[in-house]
This record gives C-alpha cells, structure tokens and sequence, in this order.
C-alpha cells in the first residue's frame, strides 16, 4: 500500500511560524474539538471525511451548489451564518486531510455573516447576487488584511484584488485562502511553507495547480465555490483532478490586477482569473457577476464585453452541433480511461444527432517550445531570484519546469519580438484550421472537445506534459473542464494501452506511468474549447453536452439540493 503523505513542519523556522499561526486560527473552529481520529493510513479516499461532524441540515448545506445556495439564502431557507457555518466546519477538517488551506479570516467573515443577516432581515432584501455565499480565494489573488503565503510575512494585501472586491460588493463572504505552488507556475500544488496539498479522492495523487487548494477544499465540500487563476492550466487541471468544473476564459475578459506574483509586468502570455465550482451553472454565475460590475471601468486591459446571458442560455446555437474530437495531441497519448470517456461522449452526441469529427492537432510540440519561451523571457532569472530571496530549494515541480527552458538566458530585443511574431503566426495558423474544419451541416465545429491531461491525476512529482492545456492558453481560448466520470481499479476488465512505439521519451514515460491501481477512485475531466472570447457560447454547448450526458461523479453537483443535470432542468 502506497505510503500517505505527511503534513508535518518544514525545516525553515518560516515554515514553522506560518504552520503554527494557520493552526491556531483553525482550532477554534474544529467543531470536534480535534478528538475524533483521522481516517487510517491504509484509507485513500477521504472525500467524505471533513462532512462526518455534520448535521442533517449542515450536510444538505455543503452539498448545494453556489446557485442553490443564494436562491435558499435569499428566501431565507438558510441563514448566511448557518450556511457559513457548515463550510468552515467541512473546511477545518478538509485542511486536516489535504493541506489545502493557507490563510484564514474566520472572525471577520462570521461577523460579516451575522451583519447581512441582520441586513435580510429588517429589509427582505439582500445586499446583491451573491448574498451570504461562502467564496475561497487562492493564495496569490489578494485579499484585504491577509497574507499571500508563497511569500510570507513580505505580503500582507493593503487592499483586495478587483475580483474580490467584486465579489464583497455582490454579498459574498471571504473566509480562506488556499494553497499555491512556489514559484506558481507547477500542475501540482507544493512549496516550502507549508508543504504538498493532495487529492481527497485517492491521497497518493496530486490535486493539481496551481490552483489545487481550491480544488481539493472544494472536492471536499469545503467551499460551493473558488477563485482560480490559470497561465498554462491552472484551474483546469486541479477541476479535472478533482471531479470539478473549471473555466478558463480568453485574456482580457476577466479581473486580473491585485494578484501577487513573479514575472509582473510580462504580457507574452497573461493569465486568467476564474472560477472553479461545482456546477456548469456555477460557472455561469460567477462570470455574470464578475461583469455585470463593469470590470473594465477599474482595470484598463479590460474589453468592455458584458456578460450575454441569452447566448449563455443558447441563444443562436444551431439546432444540431458540430463538435471536433482532439483524441490525441500528436504528442503523448492519453491513458485508456480517458480514451474511453471521449469515446463515450462521441457515441452519445452521435444518437443525439449532433455532427462528430476528429480533430486534427496542430503542432502541439511545438506549441509547447513556444509556451517555454514566452513563459521564460528572462531565461528563468526571476524565478531563480525569487528562490535565491528566500533561501529555498526548488520542489520537485520548480525543478523540471525550470529544466526545460531550452534557452537559459534573458532573451535580447530583437528576439522577444521574433517570439511575440512567432506567436501571432501561430494563432493565425489555428484559426485558419478551426475555419476550415467541415462538417456535414456547412459551417466550421462549434467546439473541440479533449483531454485535460494525458493522465488522471497522477501520483506526486510526476506531471511532465501540460500541452492539452497550454496549448489553449497559447491560442487564448476560452476552455472549460467538467466531470466525466470517476475511475475504478476493480472494473472487471482494467483497460490496458495498446502496444505501439513512443514517439518522444514524454509519451515513453507516461505511457509506463499507466496502471489501473495507482489511479483508483481518480475523477475523470474532459475539456471543451470554443472561440476566442466566446465564453458564454461556450457554457451554452456545455449544458447542450451535459443534457445528453449527466456527469457521473459520485458526491458532485447533481447531489443534494441540485437538481436536473448538473443544477440545469
């Protein structure tokens, strides 16, 4: 049996400091006192275990999606206390089993909660759309007051990043924030302060990154919904990995300013601030808030692009779809279970009477050089003054990305604007291929759905191929990852890969990595990619998809109080 992995105190008298301070602001909220015992180390799958101290009441709570939430806060079926309540109480305990909390405003978000209470109830009105809503925020995206723990004690915020301040003003209550990789730039989630954040459904597997506290408090029903952010697949592969859904939208469209950071000032690639949620509809909900408060009057890069909820609600698809299939990238092939689930979905589009056609990768390899050298301008020297500043060594996952840049030096002038044309060519190149792309119903696929990963969730310190995410963030692609299934390791008849040559030691390597038992309980997540900045399009053909297929996680939207499929009717 795989060995479970150890929270103790790091080295660094740092380290130290901050695991001490994050504990005594929990204790007080451990609703079992800390003297019910953790689930054996021979138990993987802690899922269910922060929601054991529960109620009946408490239980239904937690396991309402963000949109339920707010309809039974304002009708006044919970309380935001009751409500906040639960959440903290699952959180605590999620912190106990994954590592996924960082720093923590519990007093200040009880009092808020009791405040907009009070508010309800002497008006019948609520504050604004996310009235009462527990919301988490990744460690890096500031928030007034707390520390940003990558960095810490160097950073408390002396205001919130637009996207919280947003989401105050609109009734929601932030209580915790959540772990982030060093350096962030890592599909895993690990660094010298407060070590390695693991997956709830399987602890020998990572929850992702960077974003995988979020994804791991909410897997575990510690929060209905969390701020991400995503620069290579950050908020996808943490969705995937843990059985949620994750949106990355186009650059430009989203808050993005108040986050804390290296490589500040460096616009070859941008990241994306959005939401993972437990819900497609969740999804929408953020992204409708976030804009209805006009963004781009506070953030200059911003496009002024309100949210278009007819389109969202499908407004102007055809009838019947066209939908690309990417089963493989041309790089490294996916492990079978994945494999499988896109078959599955194929199948079912097809006797829906949807168009399916394979989608044809462009060189996704060279994508992924690409990506290196806009992520790496500087030749990795702001990563390796960020370490040098603290006295740290590189985890694992610092070490291999940091070994992959090909070029390492600053990169002169005349070459970052070779790269930056370099860039443009290739998104002209992809958006010509999306144009052409035919179908039997005369106009180019509405989407593409692939993988996430050529993996599920794989064990620590062995992620090595980002290109079915990156890649969408090097065309600046609006992708959004959802729940497909969960694998078992006692299926009947384990799938197995088909016996061919690896084309590159990658695909060699990941192709060893496969075996049905170090993947048990894993959730499977898919993607699916629309047009640039066509976000609300994208969500629409989501819920097409989703009527036809209803997610098939255990524990995850379609339980408790979300009905229909995955919180549509």
């Amino acid at each position: 049996m795989p060995s479970t992995p150890s929270f103790q105190p790091l080295s660094s008298d740092v380290a130290i400091r901050k695991q001490s301070d994050r504990k005594e602001k929990l204790e007080q909220f451990n609703a079992s006192g800390g003297h019910d015992p953790k689930p054996s180390d021979d138990v993987l799958n802690v899922q269910s275990y922060p929601q054991a101290t529960l109620t009946d009441k408490q239980r239904a709570i937690v396991n309402c999606d963000a949109t339920s939430l707010v309809d039974s806060i304002r009708k006044m079926v919970y309380t935001s206390t009751e409500v906040l309540t639960a959440f903290v109480t699952v959180a605590v305990r999620a912190q106990d089993v994954t590592n996924c909390l960082t720093e923590s405003c519990l007093n200040d978000a009880f009092a808020r909660a009791a405040e907009l209470d009070r508010h309800l109830k002497e008006t019948g009105e609520v504050v604004g759309p996310l009235h009462g809503l527990p919301v988490s925020i990744k460690d890096h995206v500031k928030v007034k007051g707390l520390d940003t723990s990558t960095w810490a004690y160097n950073t408390v915020a002396d205001s919130d990043a637009l996207v919280v301040s947003i989401l105050r003003a609109a009734g929601a209550i932030i209580y915790v924030k959540t772990q982030n990789p060093q350096t962030l730039l890592s599909l895993e989630t690990n660094n010298n302060i407060f070590g390695r954040t693991v997956n709830p459904y399987n602890l020998t597997l990572t929850s992702g990154g960077s974003s995988g506290g979020e994804a791991a408090l909410i897997a575990c029903r510690g929060s209905p919904i969390g701020v991400g952010t995503d620069i290579g697949g950050s908020i996808r592969i943490p969705a995937a990995h843990c059985g949620l859904y994750g949106l990355k939208c186009s650059v430009a469209r989203m808050p993005h300013s108040g986050l804390i950071g290296s490589h500040d000032g460096m616009d070859a690639i941008v990241g994306c601030v959005g939401p993972l949620a437990r819900s497609a509809r969740d999804l929408e909900l953020f992204c409708r808030v976030t804009l209805d408060a006009e963004p781009w009057l506070s953030e200059p890069p911003l496009l002024e692009m309100p949210w278009k909820g007819d389109v969202a609600l499908g407004q102007g698809l055809p009838e019947k779809l066209a939908i690309a299939i990417l089963y493989d990238d041309g790089v490294v092939a996916p492990h079978p279970p994945i494999t499988q689930a896109l078959r599955k979905y194929e199948a079912a589009l097809r006797n829906a009477g949807h168009e399916v056609i394979v989608w044809e990768p462009l060189d996704h390899h060279k994508g992924w050089d690409l990506m290196m050298g806009l992520y790496f301008l500087d030749g990795g020297a702001e990563y390796h003054e960020v370490l040098r500043a603290g006295g740290e060594v590189p985890v694992p996952q610092t070490k291999w990305i940091l070994d992959q840049i090909q070029n390492p030096r600053p990169f002169s002038v005349d070459e970052i604007f070779r790269l930056n044309v370099e860039r443009e060519t290739f998104r002209s190149r992809a958006l010509q291929h999306w144009n052409t792309t035919k179908s039997s119903l005369g106009h180019p696929v509405d989407a593409i759905l692939c993988p996430v990963a050529p993996t599920l969730a794989p064990p620590h310190d062995t992620t090595c191929w980002w290109g079915y995410t990156s890649h969408w963030n090097l065309l600046d692609l609006p992708a959004v990852v959802f729940p497909a299934g969960q694998y078992s390791a006692t299926e009947p008849r384990p799938p197995v890969i088909p016996s061919y040559s690896p084309r590159n030691r990658v695909e060699e390597n990941i192709a060893q990595q496969w075996d049905p038992v170090t993947y048990d309980n894993a959730p499977i997540g898919l993607q699916l990619v629309g047009r640039r900045h066509n976000e609300e399009r994208l969500l629409a053909i989501l819920k097409i998809i989703e009527r036809i297929v209803p997610s098939e996680v255990p524990g995850l939207a379609n339980e408790g109080a979300v009905s229909g499929v995955n919180g549509y009717h």
